[in-house]
């Protein structure tokens, strides 16, 4: 189900709306930061990979009717980071089958204040409802425990360990009703 028009979500401090060209040098600021990729392939990610994640954001949307939004501090319009779903097609073992693939990344000046739950609550909240109950997966590596504080939060429990592109990572499921918290 295509979605040309992402929706613009609310929390009491963020806004999550869809990514546009204008975000292009947050973004790259937050993705070539060393504290951002330690856990998400361990290299900073240069500024045209940054420019293909954005276009990748706009046709998740356009294809598949979810994606990512920025996550902006409400009070101060200030970007702190990128969350959402996915379908990455990845190469997984066991594979996700489908379910969406939910993600998170803040920025270092956002680490620690609970932004990451937060937007993640809103975003399942909505996910909920457009997947009808559906479950969704995260990956994350093992030793990402701010992360996998986060997944807890969130209601992800793991279900498997695998290895992808060489690396260990944990795959996690939310499943609302059975292991999820509420949004």
């Amino acid at each position: 189900m295509p979605q040309s028009d992402p929706p613009v979500l609310a929390t009491a401090r963020l806004t999550l709306r869809p990514h546009g060209a204008d975000d292009l040098d947050a973004s790259h600021a937050m993705w070539s930061h060393p504290d951002v990729v330690r856990h998400i392939g361990g290299r900073p990610f240069t500024r045209e990979e940054c420019w293909h994640r954005l276009l990748r954001y706009a046709g998740l949307w356009s294809m598949l009717g979810y994606g990512y939004w920025a996550a902006i501090e409400t009070a101060t319009g200030t970007f702190v980071g990128e969350v959402g779903f996915a379908d990455m097609g990845r190469d997984l073992d066991p594979p996700f089958g489908g379910a969406p693939e939910a993600g998170w990344a803040l920025g270092p000046a956002a680490h620690g204040k609970g932004y990451a739950t937060e937007a993640m609550r809103a975003a399942l909240a909505w996910g909920d409802r457009r997947f009808g109950g559906a479950r969704t997966v995260c990956m994350i590596d093992p030793g990402n425990a701010a992360s996998l504080g986060v997944a807890r939060k969130l209601g992800y429990a793991e279900y498997a360990r695998t290895g992808y592109k060489g690396g260990p990572i944990l795959l996690l499921e939310r499943v609302p009703g059975r292991n999820a918290r509420p949004a």
